[in-house]
């Protein structure tokens, strides 16, 4: 159903549509003020809610390695306060019984080892054993716990070792090496991946600032009372000034102006609205004076309901797999399964020494020095290469879900369109002018306007190196356009409405055409409309090409909407507010699609939150970039190709290097735990550590070799 004038908006924020998020996200809203969370209806109430981290909990997470990340400590300033604690260590001490070239001792340095390792365990391997206990609470033992596992053991048992050589005089080896390696290069994986990704910003807060503080409410007796927008009670009058923000939902009383919807509703135009007209909380008056009657306050209103949206949406479950999640998990279970069987088997064959050694020295080998540089590498490489592109991607979970997309819907306006009025099209209808001298008319009539459309007319002109014609006096048709005069001429640029009669001119799909007449006769027309950005056709081939079925989702009008589909030839759904974005995607999710959203704009916000993966158009909200995955910088489609082309390589990548960072934690397991040893086959301490170091420089050099093909579209 098109919209047009004044009365279109009534479809578009009608509350009926809106009812499950208003009830929903009242009991959200309710449950956090109650939890003493956040009240995001109150912007003075906010307070930032982003963990020392660096990470956010956006989609919800309940599971895996990124939670930890997040409450567990700042891993910079964990990881260079044990970094010269560490070395020490390493210098100290052996690496499996083999000094190497640098390290040295002296009387006693074992018992220093022993001291520093202890505050080590204690200060650095801390976020590693909340992690290790929320994944247990899970039940769902992963990164967290292989790591807490091969600290704890390596460190018990050199303890055990340092206190055995006092007490027995034998040699026993220790494995502070070993764990003060591990502990380093996981607290730098860790942080290597939290500086890639950037922090996410807060959806809900920048929602919040769109709606101005105060209001100037009109009392009685016509005076102004300037009072804060939490005061506001349904009812009120308040007065917007142009080029000011609309305070609240509300029915226009006196006055007319043109409203910009286009970052809450997606409207591409500014609309005419007057009295009886409903405005909208955050909207931005034009050039004209608005009294408005409040009518929507709080959860109520049109702001608060994509605010409760939005909050449904980031606590939905991600569908990530995390492969490196999953893979340590499936390491911590065989290093278990293989340490017990080792101390029965050898505690049966030879003595409990031998059996201790060997369930040690199987749980040492277990623990991942390469794969916990593995996906950081990876992910730290990819960052770098995405903000070449202007990809800013702030959860590295998007590029894993990106990688197995199926559908991705698409804003219109600033997303495929520039979102600005331009002049798709200008001719004479008289054979008196040329096209030039219509041009320059029309940029003369318009010269002092600052209406959107005659701003296009004007940088038409502009453009084309057309001088404007000088009018004697120019005058505002209220509803219909400008008229003034120039050498003894009348002259109206006006609507095809208020001119009354039909022309035959080719209209562009979705375009509104003006005409030019002199003294009561046609003698011009233009057509201004949302033009296409040059990239969007190449981005829909490559979506296509990778099996991602394309789909247009516009606030904007069916006439408009239809125009840019069929020029792309993709499907689409006009008219879509912001409730009804969120549902089509839940919809496709329900239908266990994988869904990418990609818009720009206030109207998107919680359909961006709600997808699988979000990539918001940097040119647009900030609310729309704080509710997204993935920002791109330079508002150019053929960036989401790009996009798409580094999840596919990101996930390869990971990929490779999980199977060259874990396969040498599962050959060498086993044969730590003396299988072969029946053979003749044992992992000599050197050897082990050996190909623990090669493992680690092949994921590293693996990394680094991540690679974008030369930027098409």
């Amino acid at each position: 159903m098109a919209r047009n004038g004044k009365n279109h908006h009534h479809e578009q924020v009608d509350h009926s549509k809106m009812d499950h998020s208003k009830h929903v996200g009242h009991a959200y809203h309710e449950a956090q003020v109650e939890e003493g969370i956040h009240d995001y209806s109150n912007p003075s109430q906010h307070q930032d809610h982003q963990d020392h981290g660096g990470h956010d909990m956006r989609k919800g997470h309940d599971h895996g390695e990124h939670n930890h990340h997040q409450h567990h400590g700042n891993f910079k300033e964990i990881f260079l306060k044990s970094l010269p604690i560490g070395i020490i260590i390493l210098l100290l001490s052996p690496m499996m019984d083999v000094r190497l070239p640098f390290q040295f001792t002296f009387l006693y340095s074992d018992i220093l080892v022993a001291v520093l390792a202890t505050i080590l365990l204690v200060y650095g391997g801390k976020p590693f054993f909340q992690g290790a206990v929320a994944e247990f609470k899970q039940k769902a033992p992963g990164m967290m716990a292989l790591v807490s596992l091969g600290i704890s053991v390596s460190y018990v048992y050199s303890i055990y070792a340092v206190a055995a050589r006092y007490v027995t005089g034998a040699h026993v080896m220790d494995f502070f090496f070993e764990f003060a390696s591990l502990l380093l290069i996981m607290l730098l994986g860790h942080w290597i991946e939290m500086k890639a990704v950037g922090e996410a910003g807060d959806a809900q807060k920048s929602l919040a600032e769109l709606v101005p503080k105060d209001a100037h409410v009109v009392l009685e007796d016509d005076s102004i009372e300037t009072r804060p927008v939490t005061n506001l009670k349904v009812g009120d009058l308040v007065r917007v000034q142009a080029g000011e923000n609309v305070p609240a939902d509300g029915i226009i009383k006196r006055g007319a102006s043109r409203i910009n919807e286009a970052l809450l509703t997606g409207e591409s135009k500014p609309i005419e609205k007057g009295i009886g007209d409903k405005a909208i909380g955050g909207s931005t008056n034009g050039e004209g004076v608005l009294y408005l009657e409040v009518q929507e306050t709080g959860d109520q209103s049109f702001i608060s309901q994509v605010q409760a949206l939005i909050g449904q949406a980031q606590d939905q479950p991600s569908r990530a797999e995390n492969l490196a999640q999953k893979v340590a998990g499936w390491l911590f279970y065989i290093a278990i399964a293989a340490a017990v069987i080792a101390f029965v088997v050898w505690l049966y064959i030879a003595d409990i020494q031998t059996a201790i050694l060997f369930t040690v020295t199987t749980l040492v080998i277990a623990c991942p020095h390469a794969l916990g540089l593995a996906i950081p590498l990876v992910i730290a490489r990819s960052t770098s290469l995405g903000a070449s592109r202007g990809l800013l991607v702030k959860d590295r979970e998007a590029l894993e879900l990106a990688n197995k997309a199926d559908v991705m819907i698409l804003d219109k306006t600033g997303t495929l369109t520039t979102g600005e009025f331009k002049v798709l099209r200008m001719e004479t209808l008289a054979e008196q002018y040329t096209e030039s001298e219509i041009a320059a008319l029309m940029g003369g009539i318009e010269g002092g306007s600052s209406h959107p459309i005659a701003q296009s007319i004007v940088h038409y002109a502009e453009n084309q190196g057309i001088q404007p014609a000088r009018f004697d006096s120019i005058d505002i048709v209220t509803g219909a356009g400008v008229e003034g005069n120039a050498k003894g001429r009348k002259y109206e640029l006006i609507s095809q409405k208020a001119f009354g009669k039909d022309l035959a001119v080719e209209i562009p799909k979705g375009a509104t055409l003006s005409i030019l007449v002199e003294d009561g006769k046609p003698i011009g027309t233009v057509a201004l409309g949302d033009e296409l950005k040059e990239s969007s056709k190449a981005l829909i081939q490559a979506l296509k090409q990778n099996d991602i079925q394309p789909f247009m989702a516009t606030g904007d009008n069916e006439t408009a909407a239809q125009g840019v589909a069929e020029e792309l030839g993709i499907e689409y759904r006009a008219n879509q507010s912001p409730q009804d974005k969120y549902d089509l995607v839940e919809s496709l999710k329900n239908q266990g699609k994988t869904v990418i959203m990609v818009g720009d704009g206030v109207n998107d916000a919680p359909s961006l939150a709600m997808a699988d993966v979000g990539v918001a158009v940097g040119a647009g909200t900030q609310v729309a970039i704080d509710s997204a995955d993935v920002i791109l910088t330079q508002s150019n489609p053929g960036d989401i190709a790009s996009f798409i082309e580094l999840a596919n390589k990101t996930t390869s990548k990971m990929k490779q290097n999980l199977i060259w960072g874990a396969g040498y934690n599962f050959i060498a397991i086993p044969i730590a735990a003396g299988v072969l040893a029946s053979i003749g086959i044992t992992l000599a301490p050197a050897v082990g550590a050996f190909l623990m170091s090669v493992s680690t420089v092949i994921v590293a050099v693996n990394a680094m070799a991540l690679r974008l093909k030369h930027k098409s579209v």
